[in-house]
């Protein structure tokens, strides 16, 4: 496949260092190789460089003539990416470039995620870093690590180093409305070493269940959207019909990421030969049960059932077979309210977002997200309970705090108006059911006025995610008109 010709799309700043960020991979918690390339890159134009102690990049660029005492501006994203694959699509996100193509106007990367959350705020904060025809104040650009897989480097920022009294976050995904607000979110991880016993009786045939075929999305954008999640779907199954059928759970494994909705999962069972035609009928109608429920949403989900050779000698203890697939088949799921106060936005959600049970070990990841910090917390410990009841412990992360919408601060007031004057549009304000960096820098720098923008990305956290290209060109004009009118 040949590479993508980035020069064909302005403005070509801005995709040049896209470009960078699609060839160098940076994982989540694997972001050292893009730093030290940044890093490199700026200080080879003369910029100012710090890498703070958990890792973090900050580069300074000093004010163009005559605006040395105008307000300082952190402009922020995050280094690292989503790292997702189509079953079959052999890609290393360790080592292959993202390969998009251009569709209809939209940058797409058909088989994997794009890297668009966070790439383009990135590249939109390098781009002013390199150009030489931009009036600005003092400018700060802070790169942020692990945003996707856990935000240690928002959490663990160092405080004190940044001198800026405002911050632009370049990190959300629709063009023509501006964020200041921001849902928090805790981590559950239920877990438990699971025993394994020998195989009850002779002759079981073992069966491979995989659910596939699924949208996926983000685990806050995309969570009132309904979509499947793949992890719920054939635990569900599993919980109603295994037992039934006298079968024993050998292997699940599903989703990738806790902050994405599950797109596929696969189980591992055995059970009698007399029983198959019995549970291809069972999975034939749930197919169906699913399709008609998940009808205009996810039309390509499939349900199959595959006869394997090998057999198996050993299954999971069925005391904690039932533990687990009770514990999973009722624990809460999706959105649980819907805020009182804030139109059309989720209060409060989770998501089930990876399963592994094996010889290893057996976990469930559960991200819960919540407008409000304190039901964040009351959420998670309700579901570790819920785990607790049948005898899996969980353990809960540090909390990860929101962002408390202030409409009076002086850095939305100026986006506002570079909207109008750039664009004459009125731009939306919103809140938004995801987790941005900002409710967590701002326990650092409780003084920062922060906004949050960018331009229409679609399906971030899930193969095929795609953005809209004039948008971005759209973000880079607004960021200009922003910067230079900062008083």
């Amino acid at each position: 496949m040949q590479p993508f010709d980035f020069s064909q799309l302005s403005p070509p700043l801005v995709w040049k260092h896209f470009q960078t960020l699609c060839n160098i991979p940076r994982p989540s918690k694997q972001e050292q190789k893009l730093r030290d390339h940044l890093q490199t890159w700026a200080k080879q134009r003369g910029l100012e460089t710090y890498i703070d102690q958990i890792g973090n990049l900050i580069i300074r660029k000093s004010a163009t003539q005559g605006k040395e005492q105008v307000t300082g501006v952190v402009l922020q994203g995050h280094l690292d990416m989503v790292t997702q694959a189509n079953s079959g699509t052999i890609h290393d996100f360790n080592k292959d470039p993202i390969q998009p193509v251009l569709e209809q106007g939209w940058l797409i990367a058909k088989d994997t995620t794009l890297g668009a959350d966070n790439g383009i705020g990135v590249a939109l904060a390098l781009a002013v870093l390199e150009s030489d025809d931009i009036s600005h104040g003092p400018i700060e650009v802070l790169l942020t690590i692990d945003e996707e897989a856990g935000m240690s480097g928002a959490r663990l920022l160092e405080s004190g180093i940044l001198k800026s009294k405002w911050l632009f976050n370049i990190d959300t995904e629709e063009w023509g409305e501006l964020y200041l607000g921001c849902a928090g979110s805790q981590d559950v991880e239920a877990q438990q070493k699971l025993t394994y016993i020998a195989t009850p009786r002779s002759g079981l045939k073992t069966i491979e269940i995989s659910v596939s075929g699924l949208k996926g999305g983000h685990s806050g954008v995309d969570i009132h959207l309904g979509r499947g999640n793949a992890n719920v779907i054939l635990i569900q199954l599993l919980h109603q019909h295994l037992f039934e059928l006298g079968g024993y759970l050998v292997e699940f494994s599903g989703g990738s990421a806790r902050n994405a909705i599950p797109r596929e999962a696969t189980a591992s069972i055995v059970i009698d030969e007399s029983q198959i035609e019995t549970l291809q009928n069972y999975v034939q109608g749930y197919e169906k049960q699913y399709l008609e429920k998940l009808k205009g949403i996810d039309d390509l989900l499939k349900i199959k059932m595959e006869l394997k050779d090998q057999s198996v000698t050993e299954v999971i203890h069925p005391q904690q077979q039932t533990s687990w697939l009770s514990a999973l088949a009722t624990c809460p799921y999706g959105v649980a309210k819907m805020s009182e106060v804030l139109e059309n936005v989720v209060e409060t959600s989770n998501n089930i977002g990876v399963i592994q049970l094996n010889q290893q070990h057996a976990k469930a990841l559960i991200m819960v997200r919540s407008m409000l910090n304190s039901e964040a917390t009351r959420f998670s410990e309700e579901i570790a309970a819920h785990f607790s009841k049948l005898g899996i412990t969980s353990e809960l992360a540090p909390l990860v705090s929101g962002w408390t919408p202030n409409p009076e601060s002086a850095a939305l007031k100026c986006l506002q108006q570079a909207y109008r004057t750039t664009f004459n549009i009125e731009p939306h304000l919103k809140v938004i059911h995801a987790g941005l960096e900002c409710g967590i820098i701002a326990e650092h720098y409780p003084d920062l006025q922060m906004v949050s923008f960018g331009p229409d990305i679609q399906g971030a956290h899930a193969p095929g995610e795609r953005v809209k290209v004039d948008t971005v060109e759209k973000c880079w004009k607004l960021l200009v008109a922003a910067l230079e009118s900062v008083k």
